[in-house]
């Protein structure tokens, strides 16, 4: 089937070729002029942005959005791999051995001689392969932990990682002595006069303490907090509808006015 063919092809078992194909036509010459232009670097907030597109489209478990979202990201995997082959020697068949080969090779209890069974058992064997491939068994134990991620996300990864070699509180009420002392070292720091620096650093260690509470309770802390976003988000919008009933804008609004509203806001919603 020649590239043309293959553009065009229907048949449901070809059509990760077919994107392929696609995205190599839009980088040849005659192709796209502003794909044609991208690099790996000026894309990358593109494949962010797909990300957390995606990950929003999942959390609402809205299907169709998950499908097409799904292919955006795809999309950018397929774009950098283009790219790739163009400058660095490998595309995207590399790219899919290498990551078939990692499977089977982090997987020994499918495809090797491995007794494990259990997740936690498997999450283990997976961080010890990991550290020996890179070379880093005798590196730091955090050695590149979360690499990369916003900080939230590598806070619940580091707590997570030295949970595993028993550095944790025992109980959930540890946690949250820590939580009340941090909260507690806050209200000192906020009384002392532009010490900014030593408020951003005990309100940090406050919310890496939250973010432990939440690894204990087997709580995503990002799933949380977007969950608090939206209802906060619902409540205003709710809030700003009551106060315009009332013939009263924001703009307008005093304090005591949107306290009120806010109240009243919440009790509707717990009936």
């Amino acid at each position: 089937m020649n590239d043309d063919e293959m553009i065009n092809c229907r048949e449901p078992s070809r059509q990760l070729e077919r994107a392929i194909a696609i995205m190599h036509r839009l980088r040849l010459p005659g192709g796209c002029p502003w794909d044609a232009r991208q690099t790996h670097e000026s894309i990358v907030p593109n494949l962010l942005e797909e990300c957390y597109e995606c990950i929003d489209a999942l959390r609402a478990r809205d299907w169709p959005h998950v499908r097409e979202e799904l292919g955006d990201v795809l999309l950018q995997v397929l774009f950098h791999a283009e790219m790739a082959s163009e400058d660095a020697g490998f595309g995207i068949n590399e790219v899919a051995r290498d990551l078939a080969d990692k499977l089977v090779r982090r997987h020994p209890h499918v495809f090797g001689e491995s007794s494990v069974r259990d997740s936690d058992g498997v999450l283990a064997q997976w961080d010890q392969i990991k550290r020996r491939e890179h070379g880093i068994e005798d590196k730091p134990f955090l050695q590149d932990c979360g690499k990369g991620l916003p900080s939230m996300l590598k806070a619940y990864k580091i707590t997570k990682k030295v949970a595993k070699v028993g550095f944790d509180w025992p109980d959930h009420e540890g946690v949250l002595d820590k939580i009340r002392e941090e909260t507690q070292e806050v209200q000192q720091t906020l009384d002392l006069p532009d010490d900014d620096m030593r408020v951003q650093e005990e309100l940090g260690d406050l919310l890496f303490t939250i973010v432990n509470l939440c690894r204990r309770r087997k709580v995503d802390p990002e799933l949380a907090l977007d969950a608090a976003n939206r209802k906060f988000e619902r409540r205003f919008n709710a809030l700003e509808a009551g106060l315009k009933a009332a013939g009263i804008s924001l703009a307008e609004a005093t304090p005591a006015q949107m306290e009120l509203a806010w109240q009243q806001v919440k009790a509707e919603e717990h009936r």
